[in-house]
Order: structure tokens, then sequence, then C-alpha cells
């Protein structure tokens, strides 16, 4: 799966295969979201 996190407009946004997910408030936030996105696909 191709992960993406985009800054946009003082936050960031997560896509997965160009499909939004969520967004953070910090790329570290973003970061430690998609850890949990991916630790309960692979689960």
């Amino acid at each position: 799966m191709s992960w993406s996190i985009v800054a946009e407009r003082g936050h960031y946004e997560v896509y997965a295969n160009g499909t939004f997910l969520f967004t953070a408030d910090t790329k570290r936030e973003a970061m430690e979201e998609l850890e949990e996105w991916e630790s309960k696909l692979t689960a």
C-alpha cells in the first residue's frame, strides 16, 4: 500500500493509494496515526 502525507493549510492530510484517510495537526501526529492504521491492517 502506498501512503502519503501532504502539508495542507496548516495541517497534514494522509492518503492511502490516493484515497484520503484522515487529517492531523502535526506531521508527528500523522505518523503516529498512520502507524496505528498499519497495525490494525496487519493484525
